[in-house]
């Protein structure tokens, strides 16, 4: 692919995360949000990246119902503890707000909590509807905001985000790559 070695994320364990449950109409998931997603772990994937991805396991809500509530959680608490960087989407619903997703906000925490980077593809500015939690989350974890919109235009910015969120895990391991 002519990968630019800044562009790289070799190493890097990426948590992919948005909504999954609000995201599902009677004709499937919302095709918009699919293709966002699935073109940002194309990149990730393409760029040297390991994804995580509940969007992935669960087929985008194909196969949402053959997991229980304690296996999704266990499973992305464990991605959770496990990445070195979380990539939450939240776009904005056909009625002007943020499209809900309890369990995003719920790995927000999450990833905060646990120092893991943020880097968060909504639509700029942050919408209106978002909480005073959501909206200040910067101030007590490291959360980078990319324009949903720029995101989809030209996908390296993806890329260049969550290298400039992640610069000392990469440099850990390339430290560890050299021993």
């Amino acid at each position: 692919m002519g990968e630019k070695p800044e562009q790289y994320l070799g190493g890097l364990d990426v948590f992919v995360g948005g909504p999954i449950q609000h995201a599902i109409r009677p004709v499937g998931f919302l095709p918009s949000l699919q293709e966002s997603i699935s073109t940002a772990i194309g990149q990730i994937r393409a760029n040297g990246g390991n994804v995580f991805s509940a969007h992935v396991v669960e087929e985008f809500g194909d196969k949402t119902a053959a997991f229980t509530p304690e296996q999704v959680s266990l499973r992305d608490f464990r991605w959770m503890k496990k990445c070195d960087v979380f990539v939450p989407f939240l776009p904005v619903g056909e009625d002007g707000t943020l499209l809900r997703t309890d369990g995003t906000h719920i790995e927000l925490g999450w990833a905060t909590a646990l120092g893991r980077p943020i880097v968060l593809v909504t639509s700029l500015p942050i919408n209106n509807s978002a909480s005073h939690l959501l909206k200040g989350l910067h101030m007590v974890g490291s959360v980078t905001v990319l324009d949903l919109e720029l995101v989809l235009k030209e996908p390296e910015f993806l890329i260049n985000g969550i290298l400039s969120a992640t610069g000392r895990q990469r440099e850990a391991i390339l430290a560890s790559a050299i021993s």
